[in-house]
């Protein structure tokens, strides 16, 4: 992210200037046509603010939402919008987004929207909030939006706890189980070895297949923590490409038991996110448009893009989104039903409502399922070990 200087014209020929945060030039030309001005020049400008932003700035859900409720309490009392920014920028805990604060109250003194100020700093303001904000200042009802907006990134930000949870159990496992079989591979393993070299004769079977084990990662240790590291960059770099993202997310739609709760965590999120937006008076195709780009998972992005495409040629919502096969009948169904009340935005409430409910019981299924068999296989691999181990010494004892 850098700093760039720009100057443009308006629509109507006035001459403006101004900075904005953003990662190359195009997008600032993006932003910028966004709010109608033709861009003439832009600087790219090096300082404090880049290296300060470098070094961590950041900011979390929880502090969009302490800032966000705190708005529109101070907006519902009837404060200026000014001084309501000129307040948190002052008060906000968090120094990048008390920074940011701080250059919104700017443009929005020098005669800029909230939601064309917001969209200058996407680090902080995602698209969907910007959007919500642009709604709820259209309206003349922005403290109920940002009420509104503050409930939902709190949702969302509990549904993707859930998820963490539910993989930090059997991340951990797995984590301790490669340390442990580490440890009698390289330091416990080899002094077994060497009391057998001593006492000499054929070892079974296990024991020399434990040995070779031991051998191999002693010998070549560094190299595989090594070959781990690079295979996990590459793997995260794969899944930024496009084809990787897709078949990886593909691939957790498909995996069994996780690969329902990633499918009902992801309609959660989609129905809550489109049903906030719609309610909020934003409208049905920039809806779908901005609940893809969240979605968080590639298969079910191209599935809600593809049903955009089709509501946009006059179909309704419910049917492009059945033919994907993406969508289970019974969301489907209930989107159907909502639109033919007029009550669409309830109807994704009431989704999400359950779907969220279902994420917790896949959560606690999930858990309940993985912790016997963790220990399984842990207990299997250790077990071999020590077994593999312990024959030559039984051996040994039977012969005495």
């Amino acid at each position: 992210m850098a700093t760039f200087a720009w100057t443009g014209k308006t629509r109507q020929g006035s001459q403006q200037k101004g900075e904005v945060v953003a990662k190359t030039r195009e997008e600032v030309i993006g932003l910028l046509r966004k709010q109608n001005i033709l861009v003439t020049s832009i600087q790219q400008k090096a300082g404090a603010f880049n290296l300060s932003f470098s070094l961590g700035g950041s900011v979390t859900d929880k502090d969009i939402v302490i800032f966000t409720r705190q708005f529109a309490t101070m907006i519902d009392a009837g404060l200026p919008l000014v001084q309501c920014l000129e307040i948190l920028s002052t008060q906000t805990e968090n120094k990048f987004l008390s920074k940011v604060v701080g250059e919104v109250r700017q443009e929005v003194e020098s005669g800029s929207t909230y939601a064309d100020a917001l969209r200058k700093h996407p680090k902080a303001f995602d698209d969907l909030y910007v959007n919500m904000v642009a709604a709820g200042e259209a309206g003349g009802i922005l403290d109920t939006i940002l009420n509104r907006l503050a409930k939902h990134i709190e949702k969302a930000a509990k549904l993707k706890k859930q998820i963490k949870s539910a993989m930090v159990y059997p991340l951990t496992i797995m984590g301790v189980a490669v340390v442990i079989v580490a440890i009698l591979m390289i330091w416990v393993i080899p002094v077994f070895a060497k009391m057998f070299s001593d006492f000499g004769g054929a070892l079974p079977a296990p024991t020399q297949i434990v040995i070779t084990a031991s051998n191999i990662s002693k010998k070549y240790a560094p190299y595989l923590a090594v070959g781990a590291v690079l295979g996990w960059i590459g793997l995260k770099r794969f899944y930024k490409t496009q084809m990787g993202r897709k078949l990886m997310d593909s691939t957790a739609l498909k995996t069994p038991v996780i690969g329902d709760l990633v499918r009902k965590a992801a309609v959660a999120k989609f129905t809550r996110t489109l049903g906030t937006l719609i309610s909020s008076g934003v409208p049905i195709l920039e809806g779908l448009n901005i609940t893809a780009k969240t979605a968080g998972n590639k298969v079910i992005e191209e599935a809600i893009m593809t049903a955009r495409q089709s509501i946009s040629e006059g179909k309704t919502v419910s049917d492009p989104l059945g033919k994907t096969k993406v969508f289970p009948p019974m969301v489907v169904q209930m989107i159907a039903v909502g639109e033919t009340t007029g009550a669409l935005d309830a109807m994704l409430g009431k989704i999400a409502d359950f779907y969220e409910e279902e994420v917790d019981a896949a959560v606690a299924a999930l858990t309940s399922l993985l912790e016997p068999m963790l220990m399984v296989f842990l207990g299997a691999i250790i077990g071999f070990i020590v077994v593999a181990m312990y024959l030559p010494i039984f051996k040994m004892a039977g012969t005495i």
